[in-house]
């Protein structure tokens, strides 16, 4: 694998079958059933050339959304959308919370923008991460989601959940529905561009002080291939094996069956969970092109192609500090008023 390789990623659910709608054929194994996804939202920005749609999931705090730092910002100190409106999904779970079912859907606006200082702006940053405030706390229905802190994520099955684009057809198609239906359904964190296997080739940087794929943080960018049950198509790998002679089998796995998911354009900062934990979060689509697996030449969240993950434990400090601590709670003594203490504690789900 020389420096002539090239690739092709965006900001951008498919499954192996159709994610259509259930009245049109889609298969229900996608749907997201409530409550387990009711506080995995929609996020509508709002921009001057238009709005955008991205996913993101309920902190404890009750009052904080975490999502993709691209989803609300192009770098650092750019401006911030002229409004974000998140969506709670609501009991039709083939509905489209921030158009069709307004009526019916609570919804809060976004007061504060906290994205990761160390986000450059680019496609592939680990630091691609944001957590957003709301003018008031998630309805009581919306479950809250405790983060997954440990390090240990790599080769791990997650459940992904999103908004994103889907298809009548799956990984043969890719994307060709539209966005604001919540899917879900599963992956495997295949590998990450820091692991060691890999000798430095995607994070060691040379004399402008650029890695592969440009100036930001890739290391601990966890990345998951789009298995449709065939070799042909396993790109992470065909980049392992036929890139870099890595005969370690962690990198070759035909995938969780008709389970697996691909993320797609508007699936943009929506969770991944483990054990019910928040584990990462979406941030980009990725393909080496149809010699390392992709199905078809176009990056459209077709088999082969690969999804980029933002992982919580990396960014846990920035995120605790940025959720909103409960109001102070004072106890009085008599009639003197005397304050016994002052405690602030971060809410926990149950």
């Amino acid at each position: 694998m020389g420096d002539g390789t090239t690739w092709h990623a965006e900001s951008y659910i498919v499954g192996v079958n159709s994610t259509g709608t259930i009245a049109s054929g889609g298969d229900p194994r996608y749907i997201a059933a409530q409550p387990a996804y009711s506080g995995v939202v929609t996020l509508i920005m709002e921009y001057p050339g238009g709005a955008f749609i991205c996913s993101g999931s309920l902190l404890p705090d009750r009052k904080s959304i975490l999502t993709a730092a691209h989803c609300v910002s192009s770098g650092p100190d750019s401006p911030r959308p002229l409004r974000t409106t998140v969506y709670f999904p609501n009991a039709n779970a083939d509905g489209v919370p921030y158009a069709f079912d307004t009526d019916r859907t609570a919804s809060r606006t976004v007061t504060v923008y906290n994205v990761n200082r160390a986000y450059t702006g680019e496609v592939i940053d680990q630091n691609d991460i944001a957590v957003l405030q709301m003018d008031s706390e998630a309805p009581a229905s919306a479950t809250a989601y405790d983060l997954y802190t440990a390090s240990d994520i790599e080769g791990g099955v997650f459940n992904v959940a999103g908004y994103g684009g889907r298809s009548n057809a799956g990984g043969t198609v890719g994307a060709n529905l539209g966005t604001g239906r919540l899917r879900q359904g599963q992956n495997r964190y295949d590998f990450r561009f820091g692991d060691s296997d890999f000798g430095g080739f995607f994070t060691d940087r040379d004399a402008a002080g650029e890695n592969f794929f440009g100036t930001a943080e890739v290391e601990y960018s966890y990345v998951s291939d789009f298995d449709s049950g065939f070799a042909v198509n396993d790109q992470s790998c065909r980049l392992a094996v036929g890139g870099f002679g890595i005969a370690d089998p962690k990198y070759c796995d035909l995938g969780t069956g008709l389970d697996e998911v691909s993320v797609a354009g508007g699936d943009s900062g929506g969770p991944q969970f483990i054990g019910g934990k928040l584990a990462s979060v979406t941030s980009y689509g990725l393909t080496f092109g149809p010699a390392f697996g992709d199905y078809d030449a176009r990056l459209n969240s077709s088999f082969g192609e690969l999804n980029g993950f933002v992982p919580v434990y990396i960014h846990a400090k920035f995120i605790d500090a940025t959720m909103v601590p409960e109001p102070a709670t004072f106890g009085l003594m008599g009639a003197g008023l005397a304050v016994l203490g002052l405690v602030a504690r971060r809410r926990r789900s149950a």
